[in-house]
C-alpha cells in the first residue's frame, strides 16, 4: 500500500493530536495573511486558525478521502487536491503550514522537493511553520527503529501495524533540511501520536 492509499484508507478513523502553537504563529502572520496548509488532512489546523480569526485559508492534500472528511466536518473551509506539485502560482502565500507531514513523506528527496514547492509558492519574506516528530531514545522506539532499518535503509523509519509508514528524524537532519529558511523560532516538544504514544517533536518557524 502506498502512502496516499494508506491515508485514504484511514481518513475517517485517524484523529491527529499534535499541538499547533497558534500564539507563536500569530507573531509572524496577521489575521489577513493568505495561508496555505500543505498536507492539511481533514483540516484540523485550519479549523483552529479559522476560529482564531484567520479567514484566508486553503488546505491542500494528496488524499482525497481526507479532503472529503474535511468538507463534511468543516464545510466553511476551502480544500484542494494536490499532487507532487502544488496547484498554485509562484509567490502566492504569506505563510505555509507543514504540520505533521514530513513524518509521512519518508523519502529525503521527496521531502526536499516538497520544501522547494513551498518556497516557490511563498511570497518573498513569507513564513513557514513546520512541526513534526524527532527520534526517540526509549527502548520500545529504539527496537522499532532497528526492526525496520534494514527494510527502509534509514534509522527512524518504521511501519505501523495497520500498514502505514512513518519517519522520525534526528534534530541535525531537520535543521539541515530547513536550512534554506531563516530560523525565527525552534523548540523541541513532546507530542501525543495518533496511536496514543508520547514522542519527541519540534516546531520550527522560518522566513523565506
Amino acid at each position: 500500500m502506498n502512502q496516499k492509499n494508506y491515508w485514504n484508507s484511514v481518513a475517517n478513523e485517524k484523529n491527529f493530536t499534535t499541538t499547533f502553537k497558534k500564539e507563536e504563529f500569530s507573531e509572524f502572520a496577521d489575521k489577513d495573511a493568505e495561508i496555505l496548509d500543505v498536507g492539511c488532512g481533514y483540516g484540523r489546523t485550519m479549523n483552529e486558525l479559522y476560529h482564531a480569526g484567520y479567514k484566508n485559508l486553503i488546505g491542500a492534500d494528496t488524499a482525497i478521502e481526507m479532503i472529503n472528511r474535511g468538507k463534511r466536518e468543516f464545510p466553511y473551509l476551502k480544500f484542494v487536491k494536490s499532487d507532487d506539485k502544488l496547484p498554485f502560482d509562484n509567490d502566492t502565500f504569506d505563510a505555509v503550514i507543514l504540520f505533521g507531514v514530513l513524518c509521512s513523506v519518508v523519502n529525503e528527496d521527496m521531502q526536499r522537493s516538497l520544501l522547494n514547492e513551498i518556497k516557490r509558492v511563498l511570497k518573498p519574506d513569507g513564513i513557514i511553520y513546520v512541526n513534526d516528530f524527532l527520534i526517540n531514545t526509549s527502548i520500545p522506539y529504539k527496537l522499532r527503529y532497528k526492526k525496520f532499518e534494514k527494510e527502509f535503509g534509514t534509522y527512524g523509519i518504521f511501519r505501523l501495524d495497520d500498514g502505514g509508514v512513518l519517519r522520525h528524524h534526528t534534530e541535525d537532519y531537520i535543521l539541515n533540511l530547513l536550512s534554506d529558511f531563516q530560523r525565527l523560532k525552534y523548540k523541541k516538544l513532546k507530542f501525543k501520536t495518533v496511536s496514543g504514544n508520547i514522542s519527541n517533536g519540534f516546531y520550527f518557524i522560518g522566513r523565506k
